[in-house]
């Protein structure tokens, strides 16, 4: 698979990075994959060359990293994977035990590293923005970690481009690490990166990786799955606009022979905006199709047909319930 450089920094990763809220236990989240299940789908995902991979401390409580963590180090060399990991959702009933003040994060990248089974995280990314502690607090703790060998490179998710910006601004006045990544949202249904996020990262050669390109699943015409039964994120989705685009993904799916997830992903990986996309999946065979999907080059034509009823909606972060700006479909 190909290597790509990750932004500006000498970083370089796999083309896809495979995310993995999904597997750890589905005691946390009915949809989320026992350990059986997500063996082989992370022994695929190695097979067909990809060595990234995004965990976070608060999948599945913990477990999620130590799944992926076990059995990837089980199938590969470490120094051969991009291992990457996040902090900031609460962990326990502990009051400090969230956030991203200088106790919890120096507290989580220690846990995290042993629940993995590694020494350094290539990527530690913050899991969104905390309105509750100084940034100062955080970049600073942040800058310590790297400087200690645990953590290589800094990343960040899901926020406000003017939160990102001030953050890494703050960060270089006081030559504390910077942020080289910013993980988001991205899919038909869900493009306000392209406002903001995503022109400051690709001026300050900033990577961007994003991950939902199906919108939850429901750019994928599977009417009922773990995920659509489970999952209450998927009420973001579903308005008169949602609908015409999903429409128009089978349409432009069917006429290719291919499956409309495929399309759905094939629009975010050649869009332009993305350094290296988030897939994620239920299966082997899933892990595959995604690949695939990447061979996909939609036409001018079927891009703008897919683009075209598309309306702004909020921005999805932990400050805003999602709405349409505008709640009527546009005229066909």
């Amino acid at each position: 698979m190909e290597q790509v450089r990750f932004g500006r920094s000498g970083l370089r990763t796999s083309r896809f990075c495979l995310g993995t809220m999904s597997i750890g236990s589905s005691a946390w989240k009915g949809w989320v994959l026992d350990e059986d299940k997500s063996v082989p789908i992370l022994k695929k995902a190695l097979d067909l060359g990809i060595t990234f991979y995004d965990m976070a401390d608060w999948y599945s409580n913990g477990v999620n990293e130590e799944v992926v963590g076990r059995t990837l180090l089980k199938q590969t060399a470490r120094d051969g994977l991009v291992l990457a990991s996040k902090v900031f959702y609460p962990m326990s009933d502990d009051a400090n035990d969230q956030g991203l003040t200088r106790k919890h994060i120096f507290r989580s990248i220690d846990r995290s590293l042993r629940r993995i089974g590694t020494d350094y995280l290539d990527l530690y990314v913050i899991h969104a923005f905390d309105p509750n502690t100084e940034i100062e607090e955080t970049m600073e703790a942040l800058h310590d970690v790297v400087r200690s060998g645990k953590v290589r490179y800094l990343g960040a998710s899901t926020m406000y481009a003017w939160q990102f910006a001030n953050m890494n601004a703050i960060a270089k006045q006081n030559g504390w690490t910077q942020f080289i990544n910013m993980q988001c949202q991205y899919s038909l249904l869900y493009r306000e990166e392209e406002r903001e996020m995503m022109p400051y990262c690709q001026d300050a050669g900033i990577a961007v990786t994003t991950f939902s390109p199906l919108a939850r699943g429901y750019l994928t015409g599977v009417q009922q799955t773990a995920r659509t039964a489970h999952d209450l994120y998927l009420s973001w989705f579903g308005d008169a606009i949602d609908v015409e685009i999903s429409q128009r993904v089978h349409k432009v799916a069917q006429q290719r022979g291919v499956q409309p997830g495929q399309i759905a992903q094939s629009w975010v990986f050649h869009s332009g905006n993305v350094t290296v996309p988030l897939i994620g999946a239920d299966s082997p065979e899933q892990v595959e199709a995604a690949v695939k999907a990447l061979d996909i080059v939609l036409s001018d034509e079927e891009r703008a047909y897919l683009e075209a009823p598309y309306r702004p909606r909020d921005m999805i972060n932990d400050y805003n319930p999602i709405r349409r700006l505008r709640a009527l479909a546009p005229e066909a």
